[in-house]
């Protein structure tokens, strides 16, 4: 009988105790099982690399196909599993007695009946590091900007529980976007989740280039999800540029990639942010768009046999937005700010999927439409949009300005009708009579070119002095 290890000795829980094995307090750590809590990430990539090395080689077969999905036998998997068939990855997405339900998780995975099934647990790691500064990745974590491999980089498990309630810091610290309208009427604080809901076309992309290259956060995560494969290089090389990219790490996953892709681009770049974040960083995380994060995982949910609910999506996706949203924001050490998109449909702001993510988040951004089609960038509703922490984060002094601006801009909407027939008479409300006489300040305050960056003070300074003229003529 082999003697007891010493403590301290590589046979204590969570370390090496063999070839390719590694021992844990339930028994073997399976690759993609989660390490201890604690680990630094580099040893934790070390030892799942390992193990998912040692793995013995497990072979299923392909027995159907059908749509999106096809059936496999012969391999004991969980959901979520990874398997190599068909000339790429597929995905489990659900299991049953004997058989297991894939997808197609590679546009190269074409699956035919017959074909070999080789589990592939490795598949489930990302890589995290230094070395992603500046770099453009698939939903999987692997390099396409044709730079080579990712230096200064390490494989863990691409899943991480989100920190529990009590043990987040407070957020109290606002958190500079160089976006006027934002720091002024709907601040974000360092670790707070705001949406930002929009129809298409009305320049969400463009106001998320601005807050990755104008924040004062340390680094940015950007998800672009289902977007359009034309629109990606443009993102990059206009709207982000070199300066912006090289402090930003962009995961990239078009929409005619698989569902199971497309989701995984969000995962994936989550669990980036979450590295830099527990490493002790400010963290803005963005994601273009949450919705069709929503649709991948709805197509995901019928082909597994989920029943549609309300608007066709199945249960799943709900719990699906609150799990990934709550593993952003504070931590003990660290934050992640997070900026998600929501595609409104009809601009329809109550639909399914904006109405969740609303309950979610700490906040949200309105784009409105008839702004973008005047010309108006960025085209940020005020009236429309809060910030749940402003009372927090902001100022006495710049509430107190950004109130009075409000209010202003709100008598001058509840008079557009009388204004735009020229039914209105000068004198009747001091309010609409302000916005009236300084709606040219408004609108330069309000408007602001994308190259140009605004610090959250000096915006602050702004707010004040634009609400002393609407004072001075009211």
């Amino acid at each position: 009988m082999r003697p007891a290890a010493a403590p301290g000795s590589l046979a204590e829980p969570g370390v090496i105790s063999g070839p390719g094995v590694i021992s844990g307090p339930g028994g073997m750590l399976e690759p993609g099982r989660k390490l201890e809590p604690g680990r630094p990430p580099e040893l934790q990539g070390l030892l799942a690399g390992m193990a998912a090395a040692g793995a013995p080689r497990r072979t299923g077969r392909v027995v159907a196909v059908s749509g999106l999905g096809s059936e496999v036998t012969g391999l004991a998997l969980p959901v979520g599993g990874v398997v190599r068939c068909g000339g790429g990855l597929a995905e489990v997405v659900s299991a049953g007695p004997g058989s297991l339900r894939c997808m197609a998780l590679e546009p190269a995975a074409r699956l035919q009946v017959g074909d070999d099934a080789v589990a592939a647990p490795d598949s489930g790691l990302v890589r995290i590091g230094p070395g992603l500064l500046g770099r453009v990745l698939d939903g999987l974590g692997r390099p396409i900007d044709g730079k080579g491999p990712l230096a200064g980089t390490v494989p863990v498990d691409s899943h991480q529980a989100p920190p529990e309630a009590l043990e987040r810091s407070r957020i109290r610290e606002q958190l500079s976007t160089g976006v006027r309208a934002i720091d002024a009427f709907t601040p974000l604080g360092r670790g707070q989740r705001m949406g930002l809901f929009a129809g298409s076309g009305v320049g969400k992309s463009s106001l998320l280039s601005m807050v990755a290259r104008g924040s004062e956060a340390a680094l940015s995560v950007i998800a672009l999800v289902g977007e359009r494969g034309r629109e990606v290089r443009e993102f990059l090389e206009d709207d982000l540029g070199p300066e912006g990219l090289a402090r930003s790490v962009v995961v990239v996953a078009t929409s005619d990639q698989p569902a199971l892709m497309r989701l995984r681009a969000a995962r994936t770049a989550t669990r980036i942010a979450e590295h830099f974040r527990d490493g002790g960083a400010d963290v803005v995380l963005m994601m273009d768009s949450l919705t069709r994060v929503a649709m991948a995982q709805r197509e995901i949910g019928l082909t597994s046999g989920e029943p549609p609910a309300t608007r066709g999506y199945p249960p799943s996706v709900f719990p699906l937005l609150a799990g990934l949203l709550e593993r952003t924001g504070p931590a003990p050490v660290g934050s992640i700010t997070a900026l998600y998109t929501v595609l409104v449909e009809g601009d329809d702001h109550n639909e399914p999927v904006a109405d969740t993510v609303r309950s979610i988040v700490d906040g949200h951004i309105v784009l409105d439409r008839a702004l973008a089609v005047s010309g108006h960038y960025p085209a940020i509703d005020v009236l429309g949009s809060v910030s749940r922490l402003e009372s927090r984060i902001a100022s006495p002094p710049v509430r107190a300005a950004a109130t009075a601006v409000r209010r202003v801009m709100a008598a001058r909407a509840q008079a557009r009708d009388l204004i735009d027939v020229g039914a209105y008479k000068a004198g009747a409300n001091p309010l609409v009579d302000a916005a009236l006489r300084h709606q040219a300040d408004l609108d330069a305050f309000l408007r602001q070119d994308m190259d140009h960056p605004v610090p959250a003070a000096v915006s602050g300074q702004g707010i004040q002095e634009l609400a002393a003229k609407l004072a001075a003529g009211a």
